[in-house]
């Protein structure tokens, strides 16, 4: 177990796929975690998994709450402030997904609010316990950039959050800000995007943590970054490319 003066993150959406992924590796390099999940039973599974290898506090609860986003505020001050806001929790929409001209308003405003709104709400309500030279990583997706047809609410939903994310970077030079797409994942979400495929030919969420270790510890500027270009090599050096 490891005491209070390790690294500490909040990753949200940690109880399955990526987010749950980084929180295992990060739990195996000694950070303290506080996570959250919208699943309550889920959410507990990850903890009691997690906890066998570092400090761990689990919230369940949903990012578009603010009570919910201030008692992980206040969970992150309590374990000394936070070296990393990790914010991946997202939703989909509907599977499958419909056209523009098609989409339910009302869903749509579901999307943005959990994407776009929740990221940056949370950066301000840990905003007082970001510790100097903190990482604010915000997950996106290749969607925010290209038109696919279908995805409409969803990429428009990241591209909003990678502009508030390049904004953000832009008014607060002391902190490292980075919207990361991970990449086409073998995850739930995946699969409701396309229900009824066959998905296994995509790489599991553990190809893409790599690239977000090198966000959270290594010396990158601020910026978008494909999380599979960012090639950690043993300790000591870096392959990748920045995109965007």
């Amino acid at each position: 177990m490891n005491d209070s003066t390790s690294r500490t993150a909040l990753i949200t959406g940690a109880s399955r796929g990526l987010g749950l992924t980084l929180a295992r590796r990060l739990a195996k390099d000694g950070w303290n975690l506080v996570i959250d999940a919208r699943g309550e039973e889920a959410l507990e599974a990850a903890r009691t998994e997690l906890a066998e290898k570092t400090r761990v506090v689990a919230i369940p609860g949903d990012v578009t709450e603010a009570e919910h986003r201030r008692a992980l505020a206040e969970e992150a001050q309590a374990l000394g402030g936070l070296d990393a806001l990790v914010n991946n929790a997202s939703v989909l929409g509907p599977s499958p997904q419909p056209n523009l001209l098609d989409y339910p308003l009302d869903v749509l405003e579901e999307v943005y609010r959990t994407n776009a709104v929740a990221p940056l709400a949370l950066v301000q309500a840990v905003r007082d316990v970001l510790k100097p030279g903190a990482r604010i990583l915000n997950v996106t997706s290749d969607a925010a950039v290209e038109p696919y047809a279908g995805w409409g609410g969803y990429g428009s939903s990241k591209a909003a959050l990678e502009q508030l994310s390049a904004i953000l970077a832009a008014e607060n030079p002391e902190l490292r800000v980075y919207w990361t797409d991970p990449g086409d994942m073998r995850t739930r979400m995946h699969q409701e995007a396309f229900p009824g495929e066959d998905i296994s030919d995509r790489p599991p969420p553990e190809e893409s943590v790599p690239g977000l270790i090198e966000l959270l510890e290594g010396e990158l500027r601020s910026g978008r970054y494909e999380a599979r270009a960012l090639t950690r090599v043993g300790y000591d050096g870096l392959q990748g490319r920045r995109s965007g």
